[in-house]
């Protein structure tokens, strides 16, 4: 299928960047943003979002737009239709991401200009293109996702219909200057979905999912994980008399009612606030953590089996079970060697667990992500074994925990990876190559050795390139040249000592 921005409604191109009722455009600024956005009637979502994803120790971290999150989420979704609104590079942007992380479906998009958007036209165009979209032999649901500039102008999304046709309308504010991060947009997301699928269920009988009902109870599963973890869970609970239920967020609309209709949920990523809050609300206890390593998996055995009501003799059944197969697993695939970690997708502290139980030296955490009660056994269980964890991580607590630590790897984000390498420290990209591999119980005790262990391994490498290519590209050699530039240390000398009579005059100056 060729992938494509769609011009879902009428109107010219967008201009960039547009102002919005107030004269605030997309360059104004976080804080006139958030003004404008509050004055055009948003205080209740902003206040929520800054509850349920609190910002701090500083503003929040550096990472791609958050919209990207929300976009995710509905992209990977059968049946259903994702509709952008905001500024044309913004809505270009998201998509040119979104397809490069292998997206196969069209992303519409809902144009406007500075006259559109102030007299409230956009708004109509949004209703006239969900009104075009919405064909039941097509899809379950349309979600539309108003990006900064229609946030902060107040287009009112609720008060488009909540269904067309049999077509569920699910309206989203996702404005960066609002949601800290892109792992933050895909829980509001699923928990607008969840919100609207427990009112379904609550009015009466609804859609049984694709998949048959698990003849056994169920454990919803919170977080986007590699496709291989719900297996291993599932295996990890058979003992217990409990099976995996949907991971949320969900492929299919009616999954959601499959993940509602579960004893206990597992709040892998412990960032899913508003996904939580509508679990609790329909009466499902909710555990934190994951099985990760041999006392994560013996402690999360433990939670679950008490949330869904399980005794005692068949928790400790299961944990002989599997523990020993953990043990041995990890004593097969050591791991020796400093190491600072960081990352974005909320699952930092889970794969720190397990490089600390594999042998690894581990120095440091960093997640983006904000300090939450479900991510609490984890960071207690780090701390207790000196491991300095920081949430909300900026790139330069990252790049500090670098020259502090001076690890053997450094695993991180694209700048920490390129930075480290400029170091001669070997490195790995925690998105592609770590959070891409099973974690949990017994397939992830051994899944990180192989790549941890090859990259470590590479540091004798590293020194030799970076002595073959001393000063190339660097200093006066940077850029590219007919010729070899000829050092003029003449030269050098007789500017400093320019620039030095210069300040001591300036000086001179200031205090007459």
């Amino acid at each position: 299928m060729v992938t494509l921005i769609d011009k879902l409604a009428s109107g010219g191109a967008a201009t960039s960047p547009p102002a919005s009722a107030g004269g605030t455009g997309c360059h104004a600024g976080r804080d006139e943003m958030d003004k404008a956005a509050r004055a055009a009637g948003k205080s209740e979502t902003l206040d929520q979002y800054a509850a349920d994803y609190p910002k701090g120790p500083h503003d929040q971290p550096q990472s791609m737009c958050p919209a990207f999150g929300s976009l995710r989420v509905g992209l990977r979704m059968r049946r259903t239709a994702t509709v952008l609104s905001g500024s044309a590079c913004c809505v270009y942007g998201l998509t040119f991401t979104s397809h490069f992380y292998g997206a196969r479906r069209t992303v519409g998009y809902v144009p406007f200009n500075s006259e559109s958007l102030v007299t409230g036209k956009l708004f109509e165009d949004i209703r006239d293109a969900v009104h075009d979209l919405a064909d039941p032999q097509l899809y379950d649901t349309i979600v539309i996702i108003n990006l900064c500039v229609p946030t902060a102008s107040g287009v009112p999304l609720k008060l488009l219909p909540k269904a067309i046709n049999g077509v569920r309308i699910i309206g989203i504010d996702v404005p960066g200057f609002g949601v800290p991060t892109h792992a933050e947009a895909k829980d509001v997301l699923a928990g607008a979905m969840l919100r609207y699928a427990r009112t379904e269920a609550e009015k009466g009988p609804v859609q049984a999912p694709r998949v048959a009902r698990a003849p056994r109870p169920t454990i919803a599963l919170l977080g986007e994980m590699f496709p291989a973890d719900p297996i291993g869970i599932g295996a990890l609970l058979e003992p217990l008399g409990l099976a995996a239920g949907p991971v949320v967020p969900t492929r299919e609309w009616r999954e959601l009612y499959g993940a509602l209709d579960c004893v206990a949920v597992a709040a892998v990523h412990p960032f899913y606030t508003a996904s939580i809050r509508e679990f609790e609300a329909a009466g499902r206890p909710v555990v934190a953590s994951g099985p990760v390593g041999r006392d994560g998996t013996a402690d999360w055995l433990t939670a679950i089996g008490r949330a869904a009501g399980v005794d005692a003799a068949r928790i400790g059944e299961a944990q002989n079970r599997f523990l020993p197969l953990i043990t041995a697993a990890l004593e097969r695939n050591p791991i020796r060697g400093r190491i600072t970690l960081s990352g974005y997708e909320g699952s930092e502290l889970l794969v720190a667990r397990l490089l600390v139980e594999s042998g690894a030296d581990l120095k440091y955490v960093g997640t983006a992500c904000p300090r939450t009660s479900w991510s609490e056994p984890d960071r207690a269980w780090l701390a207790a074994r000196g491991v300095e964890v920081q949430y909300r991580a900026s790139l330069e607590q990252d790049l500090a925990a670098l020259d502090a630590f001076e690890p053997d790897l450094a695993i991180g984000t694209t700048p920490v990876v390129q930075k480290a390498k400029e170091r001669r420290i070997p490195a790995l990209y925690f998105t592609n190559l770590i959070s891409a591999r099973p974690l949990f119980g017994i397939a992830g005790a051994g899944s990180l050795a192989t790549v941890v262990n090859a990259a470590l391994g590479n540091k004798a490498r590293f020194d030799r390139m970076s002595a073959f290519f001393d000063g190339v590209g660097t200093g006066d050699a940077a850029g590219i040249w007919g010729e070899t530039p000829a050092p003029r240390p003449e030269f050098r000398a007789r500017f400093r000592r320019q620039a030095e009579a210069l300040a001591k005059k300036r000086k001179s100056e200031e205090m007459i």
